[in-house]
């Protein structure tokens, strides 16, 4: 019953987060527009890290009320390998991730419902722009930067929470910005996939290559490498957690 409980709330969590990454663009225009900033790149890019921050505060209160739910199934594998969910096994992994990737299907379906008409042109998922095993590395090695960050952020960052979700925004944003001409990116298997299943493309190689393995390659070794520069055994991120 435990495993089932946290894969249902990984599906609710995902489908949340795939549902409000999409208004990130469309708050951001308003709110630029409105400031009278929408020409200046840095200050829109300002404004998008911090409406992505609010994004990751209320998302990470939602999942710590869920009991540690996940809307990230490389997160979660990078946080199973470092030991900061003892609890989880590899069959829990193995009913979780698919959880998510129903959650990503869900997030994007109730999107399309609700957004209006004039500002779908700004709803575009993650796509391959180069070739497939240039879009594997770039794709792995942007999830492997952001699964060490999250790795170093949560487990030795600051004690601040803001702080911590202000420092994932930042990350986030910067990588999203770095792989826009490889991958989109993605960084999130189960976000890759709600996107891929409504553009009928769910079932290929291209999508398993490029967004599921090469990810899952990326999480693990920068959980990995995280053990081998911190030696942070179980115990130690499991006090530092608390």
């Amino acid at each position: 019953m435990g495993v089932i409980k946290a894969a249902i709330g990984d599906a609710f969590l995902t489908s949340m987060w795939v549902f409000s990454v999409p208004f990130l663009r469309v708050f951001t225009a308003i709110v630029s527009t409105f400031l009278g900033v929408q020409t200046n790149p840095l200050l829109v890019l300002f404004i998008t890290t911090n409406l992505v921050t609010i994004l990751v505060l209320i998302i990470n209160l939602i999942g710590n009320f869920l009991g540690g739910a996940s809307f990230n199934p490389t997160a979660t594998l990078s946080f199973y390998v470092v030991g900061l969910r003892p609890d989880s096994s590899l069959l829990s992994l193995a009913v979780r991730f698919p959880a998510q990737a129903a959650g990503g299907v869900g997030g994007v379906k109730a999107i399309m419902q609700v957004m209006p008409t004039q500002y779908m042109h700004m709803f575009k998922g993650p796509s391959l722009k180069v070739d497939m095993h240039t879009g594997a590395v770039a794709e792995g090695g942007l999830t492997f930067v952001l699964c060490f960050a999250l790795l170093v952020i949560i487990i030795k960052g600051p004690r601040s929470l803001f702080l911590k979700a202000y420092l994932i925004a930042m990350t986030t944003v910067g990588l999203i910005l770095s792989g826009s001409k490889y991958t989109g990116p993605s960084m999130n298997p189960a976000n890759a996939f709600g996107w891929a299943y409504l553009n009928n493309w769910h079932n290929t190689w291209e999508l398993f290559y490029v967004y599921w393995v090469s990810p899952f390659i990326g999480a693990i070794l920068a959980a990995w490498i995280f053990l081998f520069l911190f030696a942070a055994s179980p115990a130690a991120v499991k006090q530092k957690k608390a």
